[in-house]
């Protein structure tokens, strides 16, 4: 399918725009302005281009990275449509493969998927300044705040370093592809499928499952295995995180963009629902999950050379990931049993 055109907004008229919405309302987020004005996030940050509030930098993403380690403790922050992962921690030195990267620290734990960034800017507003990193469609692929204890003078010298010379108010952003639709599952080997998930190792052989053999993740959970895929609750994510909280449970929570997944692992304390926001709000770490766009939960089981690993995947109506719930666990070790008791506990659907 050929990239649909995106007609680009005025810059000049996209910031008058953007500051008449935040004298009305003073909290109101880049990402839901850019919503309400019908742009993309990238065009209206670029839009403050050319003056104090924010700078466009170079796209050498991974230099920039791995300067991050010198920042101190910040905040980093993933998030897609549904959910929004915030860890506070140091960032260690980045590792890179290619296009792809590894941040593994006990507070930031990232994959980095560089191949999807295209632009990156600083941005000086509110208490702290912050780094904001996106992909060529305008979306948010990562972001890192500053924090009061943060090295603010380490901070000005790497916005000097990676200062790029094009400081235009105007962003070019492509429109996303449309989602080719799933193959029939009459089209599937669904015996080869259900072999080929039964013989895994390893938890991340799943992805290139799905890509042999051509199905998408919600496809392949209806086409699992007996036993090795079920529906659940829509509750279950409160449920679960209730659970864990209850048992001082450790946990690992992945929230994904496009660029970037980001990984919690630990326990959590406390669960606060709030509207049709599920938060957990814990020192180091917060998740703001929209539990009104939770259309499907799935309980997986994967074989591993460790045992059986079991998650708790959470889908929208677009059959799009939201997030993922393990028990913590290291490579070499079982799963906590705990875990695996307190998925025992939702109801099936």
């Amino acid at each position: 399918m050929q990239t649909q055109p995106h007609v680009p907004a005025d810059p000049h008229h996209l910031r008058s725009a953007w500051q008449a919405l935040l004298a009305d309302e003073p909290r109101l987020r880049i990402r839901d302005a850019a919503e309400r004005l019908h742009v993309r996030e990238a065009e209206l940050r670029a839009s403050e281009c050319g003056g104090e509030a924010t700078v466009r930098l170079h796209d050498d993403f991974r230099e920039i990275l791995l300067r991050l380690p010198l920042l101190g403790e910040v905040m980093a922050l993933t998030r897609n449509n549904s959910a929004v992962h915030e860890k506070v921690g140091v960032y260690p030195r980045a590792t890179f493969t290619g296009p792809q990267g590894l941040v593994l620290g006990p507070d930031i734990d990232l994959r980095l998927f560089l191949g999807r960034w295209d632009s990156a800017f600083a941005a000086f507003e509110g208490a702290q300044p912050s780094l904001h990193f996106f992909d060529s469609h305008g979306d948010a692929v990562h972001k890192v705040h500053l924090r009061d204890s943060s090295d603010r003078a380490e901070f000005d010298r790497l916005v000097e370093v990676f200062r790029s010379a094009d400081q235009s108010p105007r962003q070019r952003v492509i429109a996303p592809e449309p989602v080719a639709a799933p193959r029939p599952d009459d089209a599937i080997d669904v015996p080869g499928f259900q072999a080929a998930w039964l013989a895994m190792q390893d938890t991340h052989e799943f992805f290139g499952l799905l890509r042999r053999h051509g199905v998408t993740r919600t496809q392949a959970l209806r086409l699992a295995p007996p036993g090795h895929a079920m529906r659940v609750a829509s509750d279950s994510p409160r449920v679960a995180l209730d659970g864990a909280a209850a048992g001082s449970l450790p946990i690992m929570v992945f929230v994904a963009s496009m660029g970037c997944i980001q990984i919690h692992t630990g326990p959590v304390m406390r669960v606060a629902p709030m509207g049709p926001w599920l938060n957990v709000m814990d020192p180091g770490f917060n998740l703001h999950l929209r539990a009104d766009h939770v259309r499907d939960v799935w309980v997986v089981r994967k074989p591993t050379s460790d045992g059986i690993v079991t998650s708790l995947e959470l889908f929208d109506a677009a059959d799009d990931t939201i997030a993922l719930m393990f028990g913590a666990r290291k490579p070499g070790r079982p799963e906590d049993e705990n875990w695996r008791a307190l998925i025992a506990t939702l109801p099936p659907v």
